[in-house]
């Protein structure tokens, strides 16, 4: 197992979700790298004693570890196995873990490349949004060598508490589907009922302190709804973020042969209120489709 204390963590990815989980890594006594797009949005990061690097392969070259929480498959794809990226740079040893929900498929050829090089790759999407971020409450769902995770355990405990090895390379990432599978029609649910309440006349703060702790309980519920309520669409979670999550879980599903209705009825309303503008809302944002 590695000894976080002083452990050099290198953290790619500082948006809603990665701040946190940088911060929280800070906080556990590593010592932590960072690199984005944008240094700017990083500025606060930096003053708490983060270190800067201009590239993600001069990054990976300085740390035993590098983590990384991106947009889209193809981030993860340049990061990983551009020339000079994080698995041409990293030193022998290190531990690669993309934290990013992406492709199985995309999981399994980083793994590939990085023993290649005597790396460690897991695959290791999170769920619990930007309050499990802030709270090193997420849940975490690894994929990859079973040593491998072991070693990298007491790590991902600064960052989440509901901390699984799923299998092998790219399992963490089919996990990630299965997760977004059951949350979308069940936002769809949430959406639907919170209209139904409001057209019937109901106080809809009452309605949630009836069912939220019933048979129609749910995380989405607890945490989403009263967000609706109150109208707050802002992200924990993009919506253009959860469309490309649904399209990768519809496009696995395909070649496997699954027909997956629910998600596809999900995927549509989405796609229906990106276009309208809301992509860089939040999930809840959904409810405005009826709007």
């Amino acid at each position: 197992m590695l000894d976080v204390n002083g452990l050099k963590i290198g953290f790619i990815g500082t948006g809603v979700m990665g701040s946190s989980m940088a911060k929280n890594l800070l906080n556990g006594g590593c010592e932590v790298h960072i690199f984005t797009r944008t240094k700017a949005k990083a500025e606060e990061l930096l003053a708490l004693g983060m270190i800067w690097h201009d590239t993600p392969g001069d990054l990976a070259s300085s740390c035993d570890v590098i983590l990384s929480i991106v947009g889209y498959p193809k981030d993860v794809e340049k990061l990983y196995l551009e020339a000079g990226g994080i698995v041409d740079s990293a030193k022998p040893g290190a531990y690669l873990l993309d934290m990013t929900t992406s492709s199985p498929k995309l999981a399994e050829r980083i793994e590939r490349a990085a023993a290649l090089r005597g790396l460690h790759a897991l695959d290791a999407p999170v769920s619990g949004g930007d309050v499990g971020a802030r709270n090193a409450e997420l849940s975490i769902m690894v994929g990859g060598d079973s040593a491998a995770f072991q070693a990298v355990e007491p790590l991902l405990r600064l960052l989440g508490k509901n901390i699984v090895l799923q299998g092998g390379p790219g399992a963490g990432q089919h996990t990630k589907m299965v997760n977004q599978i059951a949350i979308a029609s069940n936002m769809v649910g949430v959406c639907e009922a919170l209209v139904y309440a409001k057209h019937a006349g109901l106080d809809l703060s009452s309605v949630l302190a009836s069912i939220g702790s019933g048979a129609a309980g749910s995380w989405s519920l607890s945490n989403l709804a009263p967000r609706i309520i109150a109208g707050n669409f802002e992200p924990g979670f993009f919506v253009k973020h959860f469309i490309k999550d649904m399209g990768i879980a519809l496009e696995a599903a395909e070649e496997m042969g699954i027909e997956l209705p629910g998600l596809t009825l999900a995927k549509g309303l989405y796609d229906r209120i990106a276009a309208e503008g809301l992509a860089d809302k939040g999930t809840q944002a959904l409810f405005q489709a009826w709007e």
